[in-house]
């Protein structure tokens, strides 16, 4: 079984566009999303409509959550609040819905688990930014992998002999270890001072997982940014991809 697991899309549809196109090459027999389809981006019903179309498996992230108003806006930053509130204008009744009906958590099958942040507290929406973090999930995962987004920043976490140890390599062979969790990155918007859209592809058959990056229409989304009078630093930032 080969995997294509992408998320934190945030309605960059010119970054989504390029994942999608690169994907042709990797002949994936699934395709995953991570969540967190809308926010920041000037396009979320492009990338609520392609990802609704390709996907079976799709879990919801904070700003999905959030656009149908089913997560406060209280912990959000000024510039994501706006973002939120431009957004809920421009999807239809029948796309808040199905943001709003997305799992928090989906086992995809015996082997994968999914979920935007955390799978210990899905709700919560939490960051795992250590081993500790990782091992939280980890235990709490029923398959031997995982796959989450959140912190946009790609990073493997794997369980060894009790141990979790981490690697930020680009390819991982999991065969050594008991259990894995994989932050996948950020198709939209990139956080790790890599301006080209992040994506996996794990083959079970290999049992290989691949972090993939690919160069996508920077200015063409700040532009869409800043045309519909979203926040400038939105656009910004996709180009320092931070």
């Amino acid at each position: 079984m080969r995997y294509a697991v992408f998320g934190d899309i945030h309605g960059n549809v010119h970054a989504l566009e390029a994942v999608l196109k690169a994907y042709q090459a990797e002949k994936p027999d699934e395709f995953l999303c991570t969540g967190d389809l809308v926010g920041y981006g000037a396009n979320p019903k492009e990338c609520v409509d392609a990802t609704r179309q390709l996907c079976n498996h799709v879990v919801a992230g904070n700003h999905d959550f959030a656009v149908c108003e089913k997560l406060t806006l209280e912990f959000f930053n000024s510039y994501a609040k706006s973002a939120v509130l431009w957004t809920r204008e421009q999807l239809t009744d029948d796309d808040l819905e199905y943001l709003a009906h997305l799992p928090l958590v989906d086992r995809v099958s015996d082997t994968v688990t999914m979920a935007h942040a955390t799978v210990y507290d899905a709700h919560a929406f939490d960051y795992i930014q250590t081993q500790y973090d990782a091992h939280l999930s980890l235990q709490q995962m029923e398959t031997r992998v995982g796959f989450v987004g959140h912190s946009h920043i790609p990073i493997t976490f794997m369980l060894r002999d009790g141990a979790v140890t981490w690697t930020i390599e680009p390819e991982v062979d999991l065969s050594g270890c008991e259990k894995a969790l994989v932050n996948v990155g950020s198709v939209g918007q990139p956080r790790d001072e890599n301006p080209d859209a992040a994506y996996a592809v794990y083959d079970t058959d290999k049992d290989t997982v691949w972090i993939k990056r690919v160069e996508y229409d920077i200015e063409g989304a700040v532009e869409a940014i800043e045309r519909n009078g979203l926040p400038s630093v939105l656009g910004e930032r996709l180009r320092l991809g931070k």
